[in-house]
């Protein structure tokens, strides 16, 4: 459709080949296949000129109707590679979004004031694919499709809490053999059995109790009002230690193998936006080598680091 417009307003096929940088014979070819598609004459050719037929004409208006959508549609591509806006769709377990995904929004969104969000927290599986997003951020006891790209960020502890009523009415439990004889609040989807490991040795305690919920939020809210004991990301549940809503107990233990990690999953980085591309090499660069206990809280203020050259790995393991 291009070549036919062109050698319509220059009037010549020659002329035409010279400036699309074809050959002549590639132009001629070209107008012939769509009279051919069309199965009709769209141009009068003779040793001196060339004309449109009547078909000629309403299709050249046609042309040049979607010539000129189709450049508006590429320039918006070509300028959504370039600078990043629009908005950003995320999903991220309730753990990291209630602790270090807020200030990481807030500190990209100083750099880059035309990027939005939306963003999906979630505590059972997701699917990164299906749900359309454009980020995923992950712990490393869920499943990734196995065609995304997976990079570990940062560390997040888990501490056993209880609220202070609770304890002063149940006491407050030593060791972990001691919890046999406490109300135990569990997320879903979560091992059955809470694993203490010290120096000498490590032991597994069967979680049973008053209330099993789908969402952290709920599980923290149990512990709050004092249901039980719960075990919770330290983030979390950081604020209502410090005030004193929620105590830390058996901290001399490591809970269910120590640390866990976070990490952002994204499809392969050929074919990004600016906006994802940008997003995740941020990203990595606020918690690059932090290996801080509980989970790393990126810094309001921080250049974005493009380009980052750090090996991906992509993950192999089973379809989530």
């Amino acid at each position: 459709m291009r070549v036919f417009t062109r050698v319509v307003d220059v009037g010549s096929f020659t002329l035409a080949s010279q400036q699309l940088g074809m050959s002549c014979a590639a132009v001629t070819r070209s107008v012939g296949m769509l009279e051919a598609r069309l199965n009709m004459r769209l141009l009068n050719r003779s040793t001196r000129k060339l004309s449109l037929t009547d078909a000629g004409r309403l299709y050249l208006d046609g042309c040049r109707v979607v010539i000129e959508k189709l450049e508006e549609v590429e320039s918006d591509l070509v300028r959504a590679t370039r600078d990043p806006g629009g908005l950003l769709r995320i999903a991220a377990p309730s753990l990291f979004a209630n602790g270090g995904l807020t200030p990481l929004l807030g500190a990209y969104r100083e750099e880059n004031p035309r990027v939005s969000f939306d963003v999906t927290v979630y505590d059972t599986q997701i699917d990164l694919i299906e749900g359309g997003f454009d980020v995923c951020f992950a712990t490393d006891r869920q499943q990734v499709n196995a065609t995304l790209v997976c990079r570990k960020l940062t560390p997040v502890k888990e501490i056993v809490v209880a609220a202070p009523a609770y304890l002063g009415r149940r006491g407050v439990p030593r060791a972990p053999a001691d919890l046999a004889a406490h109300e135990l609040l569990s997320v879903a989807n979560s091992p059955r059995t809470w694993e203490f490991s010290d120096a000498r040795h490590s032991q597994r305690i069967s979680v049973h109790g008053p209330l099993t919920a789908s969402s952290h939020a709920t599980v923290h809210a149990a512990a709050l009002a004092g249901l039980g004991i719960a075990l919770l990301p330290q983030p979390l549940v950081a604020d209502d230690i410090a005030r004193g809503s929620l105590q830390a107990v058996l901290g001399r233990y490591d809970v269910d193998g120590g640390m866990r990690n976070i990490s952002i999953v994204y499809p392969g980085r050929r074919y990004l936006t600016m906006k994802v591309r940008s997003f995740i090499d941020f990203a990595i660069e606020q918690f690059r080598g932090d290996s801080r206990d509980g989970l790393a809280m990126p810094p309001s203020r921080s250049r974005v680091a493009q380009g980052s050259q750090e090996p991906v790995t992509a993950l192999t393991l089973p379809r989530g």
